[in-house]
């Protein structure tokens, strides 16, 4: 310990915190790697090896109104700001840990009465400077932790935005797709509300029973009745889409009224790096993997001896300079096992996040190839769907001609009528699926990039008048 009674010239102690501070540098971080994956050089479904470049995805779909919808969403949607304050905490507690890495100056003042009698008092006021000398780079890895802390909670904020993109996208589908099944349901029920004439028209004529006309009502209100629900359940998407867009949901309308000609794009993957470099949850995952590397390196170093320097100078009221200068040491001998035990913590933290970040990795991947089987099977599904709806026109309209001119019966009628709308319905629900496969696909792959190739638009989805 020096004070202001040593003997220890200026030029001595100079020498000597100069050697002192020559030894920070020293750092008790493990070496850091980013673990390996045994990984497929490209996609197993044979796409292009080109990295994905950045871009706006949803524009692919080509919908001013998505546009609008989306841009509005990023500018004003609730958990995005709260996502971005928690950027902002994160950053500051960066702060208070870099702190630790400076020394830390105050301003004091001092007033000693030297004797009751007399009453004489001595008063100082000096400038006090206190630092731990970072031998092990224990304050240098409390700092990195909290770095990368903060990086993390950066690509946790792009994770949300990501998500909050394909959520607005997949609902503002979900309400057209609701749209085009309200307007299918009435004009199916009008068609079976002319039928449900004809055939009255048969019965008056002794050519048609009761019960055909029975049957025939009955089917005429099962279409009825499902408009209800799917009004219902376009409300609930509409109210969903205006909350992600941070709106109320009163008085929230869309100008799309279906799907209409939507294209149907099909982004290219790339290889799996490109992945890698592109979805933040990764990102998030191998950051807060740094972390925790850190975080060991602050346990380990806990075991080293600790030096702290006081430095004060300042004037004495009553005349004359003082300074002071005391250094103080500590080695850890005996804590029961509790530096033991929270490095022993450390280390197993490192090991949970690194079994996360191959999980997240391979999540990734599963995320993709099952994105590309919809995308490819639904493309399937949906030219095997148009060929159907066709087939269950065109028998609809010749059961209408056939029942007309007395040859076939009216069963027959019945099974085309409702064999025709479950076909058309299905197509509908065919095509908003393919639609979220895309939204899916660009998610899985991190969200904001160009895809390489949009498929042309498909035919029109017009009910039969």
């Amino acid at each position: 310990m020096f004070g202001p009674g040593s003997i220890v010239r200026p030029g001595l102690r100079i020498a000597l915190l100069a050697g002192l501070f020559s030894l920070v540098g020293c750092s008790t971080v493990p070496a850091y790697q980013t673990p390996v994956l045994p990984l497929a050089s490209t996609w197993a479904q044979g796409l292009a090896e080109e990295d994905a470049a950045g871009g706006r995805w949803w524009a692919q779909f080509h919908s001013p109104e998505l546009d609008a919808l989306i841009a509005r969403g990023l500018a004003g949607n609730n958990t995005l700001s709260a996502a971005a304050s928690r950027i902002d905490q994160a950053r500051a507690a960066a702060d208070v840990a870099g702190a630790g890495q400076f020394p830390t100056l105050s301003l004091g003042a001092t007033v000693q009465r030297q004797d009751r009698k007399s009453g004489s008092e001595k008063s100082n006021i000096a400038l006090q400077a206190s630092y731990e000398v970072d031998f092990w780079g224990k304050q240098r890895a409390r700092a990195g932790s909290a770095d990368a802390l903060v990086q993390a909670t950066v690509f946790d904020a792009q994770t949300l935005r990501m998500s909050l993109g394909a959520n607005i996208a997949s609902a503002y589908f979900d309400v057209l797709s609701r749209q085009d099944q309200i307007r299918l349901a009435n004009s199916i029920a009008d068609d079976a509300q002319q039928v449900l004439g004809l055939i009255e028209v048969r019965a008056a004529q002794g050519a048609a029973s009761d019960l055909d006309v029975a049957q025939q009502r009955n089917a005429l209100q099962t279409f009825l009745a499902a408009v209800p629900p799917l009004r219902q359940q376009r409300d609930l998407a509409l109210y969903q889409l205006a909350v992600l867009t941070g709106q109320t949901p009163e008085g929230f309308t869309l100008t799309q009224t279906g799907l209409g000609q939507l294209p149907i794009p099909h982004p290219t993957a790339g290889v799996p790096m490109s992945l890698l470099r592109q979805r933040p949850d990764i990102g998030a995952a191998d950051a807060r993997l740094q972390a925790a590397n850190f975080d060991v390196g602050v346990a380990r170093a806990a075991f080293l001896p600790s030096l702290t320097l006081n430095l004060s100078t300042g004037v004495s009221l009553l005349g004359g300079n003082i300074w002071g200068a005391v250094a103080s040491a500590t080695q850890p001998l005996f804590n029961a096992g509790a530096l033991q035990g929270q490095l022993n913590v450390n280390r197993a933290r490192v090991d949970e996040l690194t079994a996360n970040y191959r999980e997240s990795v391979l999540q990734a991947l599963k995320d993709v190839d099952t994105q590309l089987s919809a995308a490819r099977e639904l493309d399937a599904a949906y030219v095997l769907n148009q060929a159907a709806v066709s087939s269950a026109r065109e028998a609809a309209r010749l059961a209408q001609v056939r029942y007309r001119l007395g040859a076939t019966d009216f069963q027959t009628l019945l099974v085309v009528e409702r064999t025709q709308y479950q076909a058309e319905s299905t197509m509908l629900q065919t095509r908003l699926q393919q639609l979220q496969a895309a939204v899916g696909l660009f998610r899985a792959l991190g969200g904001d990039f160009t895809p390489a190739t949009t498929v042309t638009t498909t035919p029109s989805l017009a009910s039969p008048s």
